[in-house]
């Protein structure tokens, strides 16, 4: 009985990992660039459906025998328009997905509401623009391309609270392909915005790019819900989706108002507490070199500089951010204990990395950078925190809005009368 029980368990275990090899070769085809149709053909006789999950873990194996994310990012179209209409529907309404307040339902409401503001209202607009591009159209153009701007909460809140946690549970490859799909969305809504405030630039520019972006923008609606968000039903904890739940107001929403708060079953008591630890402390102070202070004294100090600090350990590991008042970037208590690449887009993981390695070698102990965003001049600094020795324990990331210290002149020696009443 017990070899029969071993014997079918090969027998699944060898069938698993041909139904794989043949995915992977199917998609590797596509790479090397045979006919669409004819593989389209080959994977529905091969295979009546697949689960998520499995394109999902399929993505993520290619990426790690050596394929470059940018490549698997170029063939998610193609992987998308093959699977439609076989992926299997393993998750009925009364799942997380008809649950209102979960993050799932809030993902699927947002792309509801996108769906019909793009069928109805902002293709009216584009057709209007397109027969006849007036001043009064542009501008109305404009404003509803502004608004699908807003889908950058949506993305945001994919990447910095839902990523992390499939990363935990060992899922990479959603992350590494729908992070750069997502720049290259934002990226073409930005260039519309422009062309639309230049009136040189006509609809014979204006229009392929509002197609490409709302091409693009459908394509990912089909990802998320077919592939990403099952994935993620699939393995995170209740408490996982508290926590991220928890952490979503403070990103915002796309078309949507505030959820409702998710309330399940399992009362979550303290859910940040995984974050927190007084294990370190000593009679409630900590003991410095050059004084004490307590727990809350020292956080109460670093949340009143107005900066963003971020420190990753020697491993590349976030374990701290600041919290101030003032935020420049967005951060999540989701990015604790992850990569600092996997916080970052695809893009940026070169620049990251060359960072990190001068900083590790020794050969840099500082890398500043400067940019402006949304009205601000904004001063980004690194440097390399090491011990008495010399020993590199990780890279302090530090970024202040200057706008207002760049135009400072002359002196200031005495307090304003307006300031000290």
């Amino acid at each position: 009985m017990m070899s029969e029980l071993i014997n079918n368990r090969q027998v699944l275990e060898a069938e698993h990992e041909r139904r794989r090899e043949k995915l992977k070769s199917l998609i590797l085809s596509l790479h090397d660039g045979e006919d669409f149709e004819e593989i389209k053909k080959e994977f529905e006789k091969e295979f009546g459906t697949i689960s998520a999950r499995e394109i999902s873990l399929l993505e993520q194996e290619i990426i790690a025998e050596g394929m470059p994310a940018k490549e698997v990012q170029r063939l998610c179209d193609v992987h998308a328009a093959v699977f439609k209409g076989s992926i299997e529907e393993i998750h009925g309404i009364s799942g997380p997905s008809g649950t209102p307040g979960h993050p799932i339902h809030t993902f699927i409401q947002e792309n509801n509401a996108l769906r019909s503001f793009l069928s109805v209202k902002f293709q009216f607009n584009v057709d209007q623009f397109k027969a006849t591009p007036t001043k009064d159209r542009r501008e109305k153009l404009l404003k509803n391309v502004e608004i699908l701007a807003t889908i950058d909460r949506h993305y945001s809140r994919k990447e910095n609270l839902l990523f992390p946690f499939l990363e935990k549970h060992g899922v990479y490859g959603p992350a590494q392909v729908m992070w750069g799909v997502d720049d290259e969305i934002r990226d073409l809504l930005r260039d519309i915005i422009q062309d639309l405030k230049d009136e040189a630039v006509g609809p014979e520019v204006i229009v392929p790019k509002i197609e490409e972006a709302v091409h693009q923008i459908e394509e990912m609606f089909f990802k998320e819900e077919t592939i990403l968000f099952p994935t993620a039903e699939d393995l995170l904890t209740q408490d996982e989706w508290v926590q991220i739940m928890n952490e979503s107001d403070e990103i915002g929403y796309t078309l949507i108002e505030q959820p409702p708060v998710w309330k399940p079953k399992k009362v979550i008591e303290n859910a940040e507490a995984l974050l927190e630890s007084d294990e370190t402390i000593i009679d409630g102070t900590i003991k410095f070199e050059t004084g004490l202070l307590t727990p809350q004294e020292i956080e109460a100090m670093l949340n009143s500089m107005p900066v963003d600090m971020t420190f990753i350990d020697k491993d590349d590991v976030v374990k701290y951010f600041s919290n101030g008042k003032e935020r420049i970037f967005t951060r999540t208590k989701a990015a604790i204990g992850r990569t600092v690449q996997n916080c970052h887009p695809p893009k940026s993981i070169d620049i990251v990395n060359k960072i990190l390695d001068d900083f590790k070698s020794g050969e840099k102990d500082h890398e500043d950078f400067w940019i402006q965003s949304r009205g601000q001049f904004i001063l980004i600094r690194y440097f390399a925190v090491r011990d008495e020795q010399g020993n590199y324990l990780g890279c302090l990331e530090f970024t202040q809005n200057i706008t207002n210290i760049k135009n400072l002149s002359g002196e200031k020696r005495l307090l304003d009368e307006e300031e000290s009443k």
